[in-house]
């Protein structure tokens, strides 16, 4: 099974980049973030026109998560954590069911500042998912974490990091937060490539970022050991960022051995 997560920076304006891909690569889960549509827009017609059929929960101009599924019957989603709080994050946090299969695709919130509240909301969010991940992952379930984190764990997951040791997505006490959080879960991608310089986000704002490798990586995909242990490959895919109108963003697949 191939399963991807991509923060897609809008489902519609990266329609024609997804359906290049989604025909090139065919992965039978892809796990988007940040759709920035409302449920009424979202493109669903096009995904089913390759054999897809869609989940989705978003918003106008923010947020938004949704997963495409293809050849997978009995597969249940839910939306938000659920879990009895007041800010249930619909739109940021999806749950999808197959088999003994638990996937749970996250937006996390950026955070803006250390001194914003916006940064609170973020480490409150990161709790939230740890008390999730208790709930799935200690059963007898295949539990995989994936989505746009928004943190860069360590110093080989971002270009200088010694500039952004106050950023919100690489401070310390956030990259502490993420390793607590995601403790007893292994990151897929590490298990095959220990190396620096593996970037999944590419910032529009940094000239010719991805020509001079500059990045971040901030999407993750991070398993426990009955699925970790099924992995055959986890790497991103970073042809797309050159693509006309990419995301920031580009795909970040693994593949499992499931039956």
């Amino acid at each position: 099974m191939l399963i991807t997560t991509f923060n897609v920076n809008s489902v519609r304006m990266r329609l024609p980049v997804l359906i290049k891909w989604l025909g090139e690569c065919e992965p039978d889960l892809l796990f988007m973030q940040e759709t920035k549509t409302q449920d009424k827009d979202f493109p669903e017609l096009a995904f089913s026109e390759l054999g897809y059929k869609s989940f989705f929960h978003g918003e106008k101009s923010y947020n938004g998560v949704a997963v495409l599924v293809k050849d997978l019957e009995n597969v249940r989603v839910e939306f938000g954590f659920n879990d009895g709080e007041v800010n249930n994050f619909e739109t940021r946090v999806l749950t999808l069911r197959y088999k003994n299969l638990v996937v749970l695709n996250t937006y996390v919130p950026q955070g803006k500042l250390i001194t914003s509240p916006d940064y609170e909301i973020k480490k409150e969010f990161f709790a939230r998912v740890k008390n999730f991940i208790k709930r799935e992952s200690v059963h007898d379930n295949l539990f995989l974490w994936l989505g746009d984190l928004n943190v860069a764990p360590t110093l080989i997951d971002v270009t200088h990091p010694e500039n952004k040791k106050s950023h919100v997505c690489f401070c310390d006490e956030i990259r502490n937060i993420f390793a607590n959080t995601s403790s007893g879960l292994e990151d897929i991608l590490r298990r095959f490539n220990k190396n620096g310089g593996v970037y999944t986000f590419f910032d529009y704002r940094v000239k010719d970022a991805l020509s001079k490798n500059i990045g971040w990586r901030i999407d993750h995909m991070l398993a426990n050991d009955s699925l970790a242990d099924l992995a055959k490959s986890c790497e991103p895919d970073t042809r797309v960022r050159s693509w006309e109108k990419p995301s920031d963003h580009v795909p970040l697949s693994a593949e499992f051995r499931l039956s």
